[in-house]
C-alpha cells in the first residue's frame, strides 16, 4: 500500500501528484486518488484514480503530513455566516 500523503507518478502516462486517497478492493485491484498541482491559471484539478501497480513513489519528496487536531472530519459544525 501505498502511504497517505506521499508523491507519486503514474508509469504509463507520467501524469503525477499527491496521494490523498487509498481504496482496497477484495479482487486486489487497489488504487489510490492521486491529486496534481494547481494549473498555472490556478484552477483547481481533479484528483484521479489509478491502479496502485501503476504508480512510483517519489522518494526525494517528502511525504505531505496535516495536523487534523483532535478533533478532524465530518463531525464540526458547518460556518456560520
Amino acid at each position: 500500500m501505498i502511504v497517505l500523503g506521499s508523491t507519486v507518478s503514474d508509469k504509463i502516462t507520467g501524469f503525477g501528484g499527491v496521494v490523498i486517497g487509498h481504496v482496497q478492493y477484495l479482487t486486489g485491484c487497489n488504487q489510490a486518488l492521486v491529486l496534481p498541482k494547481c494549473k498555472p491559471d490556478g484552477a483547481y484539478p481533479d484528483p484521479t484514480w489509478i491502479d496502485e501497480q501503476r504508480l512510483v513513489v517519489d522518494d526525494a519528496v517528502p511525504v505531505v503530513a496535516l495536523d487534523n487536531g483532535p478533533s478532524p472530519g465530518f463531525d464540526k459544525a458547518p460556518p456560520k455566516r
